[in-house]
């Protein structure tokens, strides 16, 4: 199992992202590889000419405006398919809620034409702090439906939400920090049986990208925020 690499996810979806690592280790058979190549490929050209119709950054382009390495004492390291597909369909239990689900699966509750995860783990063993970004792409008009969306949801969600047996809760609306077109800032509890895991996330607009991050911190949960100058590196990185 490849506990280590998936621990930032863990926090999102725990024993669903745990299960997908275990099961994508298992061998495969070669004779396979071909077909998934190509539907993959498929995919990517019709998310390309989605792009190019709606005036949104294509899978390509996305992926390279994507931060990969060591920046700003983190390191983005790319996220296997099969440890983030869990979490696409993310159904809350209350409408209203659907926002803050879709964002704890990793994704936005507008459909994005691509997306691109990256985990973080900060480069220095002093810094308790993890957490995971994704960068999705979509027209501007449908950025910006993706920030009216959330926070609608945060003011009638402030009990939370559940969601694929998961429990989220003390949603906390936070000082948005003042970095691209639009952004806004939140915490909210994830309960995994007895354990509570408080997460942070900063979700920021550029043009017609949402830019989201979360952080968790085991030892300071008030210091589980991703830092501002992760996110203006990745902000330059969009250019």
């Amino acid at each position: 199992m490849r506990l280590r690499r998936v621990l930032p996810l863990v926090t999102v979806l725990p024993a669903l992202l745990v299960i997908s690592a275990c099961s994508s280790d298992s061998g495969g058979d070669d004779k396979k590889a071909a077909p998934t190549a190509k539907v993959t490929s498929s995919a990517e050209e019709k998310a390309a000419a989605e792009a190019k119709r709606i005036g949104a950054l294509n899978p390509t382009d996305l992926k390279k405006a994507t931060l990969t390495g060591k920046s700003t004492g983190f390191e983005f390291k790319q996220v296997a398919k099969a440890d983030i597909e869990a979490g696409r369909d993310m159904k809350a239990d209350k409408a209203e809620c659907q926002p803050l689900a879709s964002l704890a699966g990793g994704y936005t509750d507008v459909e994005a034409v691509s997306v691109e995860h990256r985990s973080l783990e900060a480069s220095k063993a002093t810094n308790a702090t993890v957490g995971s970004m994704w960068l999705a792409s979509h027209s501007e008009k449908n950025a910006e439906l993706v920030m009216s969306h959330l926070r609608t949801s945060l003011k009638k969600c402030p009990d939370g939400f559940k969601t694929l047996g998961l429990t989220y809760k003390s949603v906390q609306q936070l000082k948005a920090p003042d970095l691209g077109d639009d952004a806004v800032g939140y915490r909210i509890t994830n309960v995994v049986g007895k354990q509570s895991v408080t997460m942070t996330y900063t979700v920021v607009r550029e043009g017609g990208v949402i830019a989201a991050f979360y952080g968790v911190n085991m030892l300071t949960p008030k210091d589980s925020a991703i830092p501002e100058a992760v996110i203006e590196a990745q902000l330059e990185q969009l250019g």
